[in-house]
């Protein structure tokens, strides 16, 4: 160790102390991140009413359709939205108008309220990635996921503590039926952790079934009044949305539950090719889908989702974690400011096949600009890989460990006298080491944040212990995990019925696989 004063050195034995450290299963962590830096506001006013000046012109010239909710129509159509069979236009001002109902900022409340999600202002609630059809490691590589990879990733979620939310499908199980899975699913979420959690969005009658399940578990009058559950739906860009989409959206917003409001715009395919337009489209899109948790019932809590990407436009294929939709978050950041709604935005995005320096060099860019547009949900959390096609148990505990990063760069530069640390300057004076000063002994297990992952040890030791790589020390690190994971106590009685109900529903339908 270069530099440093033998006497102050730690020794082979202290270091690798310092790496049996690292593997701590139980770390403190707040229940959801306090961002104390502010957001990147990186587009002048001009140019921000130019955008919003495109989406009224989208909205009111081109329109959006509605296809197969009459009810939804009937709702705009009241509101005061001109309507031509499915073909939706809103004069500009409209729909902000109708978003003036929607909270700023909302409690999510977790089994375990200490564990509470507050949702809007300067927080941020990370969650896992979702929607995986294939799982991956690097024992059993790429393969269709099961409920049991599913009941892992719930416990992987649980224990890790830099995410604050259980998330939602962190993978389909496709060893389940496509109709009946959603029970299982969210079984796990409300019994594997005590986070909070987000349900089935698939068909209105599993929604349905997901806040049936909530209000077992929470109580049906405790519902009415309070968040427990969140339900992620997706528009059909460009500029349709499916009538079994919004039935979801209704069904949650009906039962005062919140709602993620979320297009799909993969540029030069389901949007253009420049940012601006895309995210000109991304936002009108979305105003739409929060406008009507609003027409359902005013005061519902919507979160207004965007998942900007891009294509490879040389064969089509879809690209993940790149410059472009990174910077352009950092403006949807501030369009949805202007709006009053809270944001979700970006993920660890990538499309590498492995949790390699391609994934966390992709993840990265997306998760920085994230934290930098002031997300307050994001989703995708830890896991993406393959395009979102893989959900990784490597890359999930990689990611992991990157959120526990963004908590400290989060906080930015507290000043105060200790921060200064005068003291520390007078001790040491010039041409000494501050490794014995008081303040240094004083600050030392705060002072920096400290990866259960990355290796710090010198070249030889890396080497003496096997020379391992990023992606083989997560690999123990998840089964470790797994291996140490003790389920939250829940209410026997509350399973119980829990159980009672998913028998029932599983009865009164036969297995559908598609």
């Amino acid at each position: 160790m270069a530099g440093v004063p033998e006497e102050v050195r730690p020794s082979r034995r202290q270091r690798t102390g310092r790496r049996a450290g690292r593997q701590r299963i139980g770390v403190s962590a707040p229940a959801y991140l306090v961002r104390e830096i502010p957001p990147y506001e990186i587009l002048s006013e001009d140019g921000l009413a130019r955008i919003e000046a495109a989406t009224d012109r989208i909205l009111a010239e081109v329109g959006i359709e509605i296809r197969g909710d009459d009810e939804a129509i009937r709702l705009f159509r009241e509101s005061g939205a001109s309507v031509a069979g499915d073909r939706l236009r809103f004069e500009p001002g409209h729909l902000r108008e109708i978003l003036k109902t929607a909270p700023r900022e909302f409690t999510q409340v977790a089994r375990n309220p200490a564990r509470s999600v507050q949702i809007g202002g300067h927080n941020t609630a990370m969650a896992p990635a979702y929607g995986s059809p294939f799982v991956m490691d690097i024992d059993g590589g790429r393969r269709y996921g099961t409920i049991e990879d599913f009941r892992n990733f719930v416990r992987l979620a649980y224990m890790a503590p830099w995410l604050h939310h259980s998330g939602g499908t962190v993978c389909e199980p496709v060893d389940l039926p496509v109709n009946k899975r959603h029970l299982d699913m969210v079984h796990a979420h409300m019994t594997l952790s005590d986070k909070a959690y987000m349900g089935s969005v698939t068909a209105p009658e599993r929604a349905e079934d997901c806040i049936a399940m909530s209000r077992i578990l929470f109580g049906a009058d405790f519902l009415e009044h309070n968040c427990v559950i969140l339900g992620n739906v997706n528009v059909n860009s460009p500029l349709v949305w499916d009538g079994m989409t919004t039935q979801v959206l209704r069904a949650y917003a009906r039962a005062n539950q919140g709602t993620v409001v979320v297009p799909f715009i993969l540029g030069g395919a389901m949007g253009p090719v420049t940012n601006a337009g895309a995210i000109a489209q991304s936002i009108g899109e979305a105003m739409v889908g929060c406008a009507l948790t609003q027409l359902e019932r005013p005061g519902a809590p919507c979160i207004l989702g965007n998942f900007l990407s891009s294509t490879a436009l040389k064969s089509g294929s879809p690209t993940f974690g790149t410059p472009e939709p990174a910077v352009g978050s950092l403006v949807v950041g501030q369009l949805v400011r202007r709006l009053g709604i809270p944001l979700r935005c970006s993920g660890s995005f990538t499309t590498s096949k492995r949790a390699d320096a391609q994934a966390m060099a992709e993840s990265a860019m997306s998760m920085l600009a994230a934290i930098q547009c002031g997300a307050n949900f994001l989703l995708h959390s830890a896991g993406f890989l393959d395009g979102l096609l893989s959900m990784s148990y490597e890359k999930f505990v990689l990611d992991v460990d990157f959120c526990g990063a963004l908590h400290a760069y989060a906080r930015g530069v507290p000043v105060d006298d200790n921060q200064l640390a005068l003291d520390a300057f007078a001790e040491v004076g010039p041409g000494h080491h501050f490794f014995g000063s008081a303040h240094t002994l004083a600050n030392y297990e705060t002072a920096y944040w400290d990866s259960d992952l990355a290796d710090t040890d010198p070249w030889e030791t890396w080497r003496e212990r096997g020379a391992l790589d990023a992606a083989t020390r997560a690999n123990a690190r998840w089964k470790a995990l797994l291996a140490a994971y003790e389920p939250p106590p829940i209410d026997p009685a509350t399973d119980e019925a829990l159980r009672t109900f998913i028998d029932r529903r599983k009865a009164d339908m036969p297995d559908a696989w598609h």
